[in-house]
């Protein structure tokens, strides 16, 4: 018994060091990766709401909790979707919320009970695999209705699904390996108390799990039995491996000691800002591919309108490289900002004039294109404001093509629509060129704020 003693007493010394290094360090790590989760779900759920694909829960804000619940994670019919999700996501919107801003982060508070209850918080959704294939109704049903929050926004709230989306996938991994590291201690701290109240002195042929358990309600009233945990016990402190066992808990445990920090090479703000230009410019080809059917669409309309001798005009206009009359079409879009829907008159040939000017500037930005080595030479805050300006650009481009694009099909006699030749593919296309675009332009401002809040606060960056 003496090896045992000497055992809790080791046991005993780095799970007190574990300890204080989950609660200063850890912990706090846990609630901002939860915080950004909490934040990132939230986004979405809004969005989800804005779309009209799930309902608003009249009593959110009456919901009282007074502790962590996972909402329901089983099937249902597709009758019962939407009233299934909006009741679902708004319970789990409330639990998260509950969790970031009044649930108690203390490595004592959080116990194995409550660190399977954020855990099956955090799965809820598998946001690493969201996929509408997914085993998880939960998932399945999410991602369908991410799918559906895509279509018809415009290019701001593309890129805040996009970066919602992204923000969850990183802060899932890192959530579920503080939560392993709470774990690991809980065991630990349970078997230690077991040992310390209950196994202290026991012969090992008293030493079964259901003798242990008769004793533990006696020895510590309240807590929990936990077999499988027991059963541990018994093999580390009476098996013939248990010393092997034991030095394997005591090294998992242990902190590594701390090593010399390597200086790190100063992060390239530039280069950030440059890649974010490059994805933007790579819509270029892709417009001029919009631009050509759109060419195909506009002939198409006209012929339908003119008669034998405009024709003629058209043709002789072409011959003599005159510019054509001007055609003018009445198109709408909604307006993000205001929630309204916007007419707009465009001056077709006009418009694709400016196009064509876009789409060689686009070209342009490219690794070896004309402006790359203009853009070596730019400031960071010309790099900056210039990123901004051509991703407001190509969002408006976006936004009127996409308006034409119903135009024309909407336009066209019933009999033509078919030679109607749709450019959604390819604006989809554009889209994620621009959320990319944006994510790497936030992720420049957040990397130059830490960078920022770093020095002022005396510490070198690159350390």
């Amino acid at each position: 018994m003496a090896e045992t003693t000497d055992y809790k007493s080791r046991l005993s010394e780095v799970l007190l060091a574990r300890k204080d290094w989950l609660e200063s360090s850890e912990l706090t790590r846990l609630k901002d990766e939860l915080r950004n989760y909490q934040a990132s779900f939230s986004s979405l759920y809004t969005i989800y709401l804005k779309k009209g694909l799930i309902n608003e829960d009249p009593y959110k804000q009456e919901t009282k909790i007074g502790e962590l619940e996972v909402p329901d994670t089983g099937s249902f019919s597709e009758a019962e979707r939407v009233e299934q999700l909006s009741i679902r996501l708004s319970n789990y919107d409330n639990q998260l919320d509950f969790l970031v801003n009044f649930y108690q982060f203390g490595v004592e508070f959080l116990n194995l009970e409550r660190i399977k209850r954020i855990l099956g918080l955090v799965r809820y959704v598998d946001w690493v695999h969201l996929s509408p294939d997914s085993q998880s109704a939960n998932t399945r049903a999410v991602a369908e209705l991410t799918n559906q929050s895509k279509s018809g926004v415009d290019p701001l709230a593309l890129s805040v699904i996009g970066e919602s989306l992204t923000k969850l996938s990183r802060s899932t991994p890192a959530v579920m390996v503080i939560l392993k590291e709470l774990t690991d201690y809980n065991k630990e701290a349970y078997k230690l108390e077991v040992r310390t109240a209950v196994t202290s002195g026991m012969p090992a042929a008293e030493a079964t799990a259901a003798n242990i358990k008769k004793k533990l309600s006696t020895a510590l009233p309240g807590k929990p039995f936990y077999q499988e945990l027991v059963e541990e016990l018994i093999k580390e402190d009476y098996s013939r491996d248990g010393p092997i066992l034991q030095e394997t808990i005591l090294k998992s445990l242990k902190l590594e000691d701390a090593k010399p920090k390597a200086v790190k090479a100063p992060v390239s703000f530039k280069a950030i800002l440059l890649e974010g230009i490059q994805v933007i410019g790579s819509v270029a080809s892709t417009f001029a591919e919009i631009g050509s059917k759109l060419d195909e669409n506009e002939n198409l309309l006209a012929n339908q309108k003119r008669s034998f001798w405009e024709k003629v005009k058209r043709l002789m206009q072409q011959m003599m490289n005159k510019e054509p009359d001007e055609v003018i079409y009445d198109i709408q879009y909604m307006d993000s900002t205001k929630g309204v829907p916007v007419r707009e008159r465009v001056n077709f040939h006009h418009f694709r004039s400016d196009l064509d000017k876009r789409i060689r500037t686009l070209a342009s930005l490219g690794i070896h294109g004309a402006a790359a080595s203009k853009l070596e030479t730019m400031s960071e805050d010309q790099l900056t404001a210039f990123l901004e300006k051509t991703i407001r650009d190509v969002q408006n481009f976006h936004r009127t093509l996409f308006a034409l694009d119903d135009f024309f099909k909407a336009s066209a006699p019933k009999e033509d629509r078919d030679k109607i030749k749709g450019v959604k593919p390819e604006l989809a296309t554009v889209k994620n060129a621009i959320v990319r675009a944006n994510q790497i332009r936030h992720e420049y401002s957040a990397q130059k704020e830490e960078e920022e809040q770093m020095r002022r606060l005396g510490i070198n960056p690159t350390v």
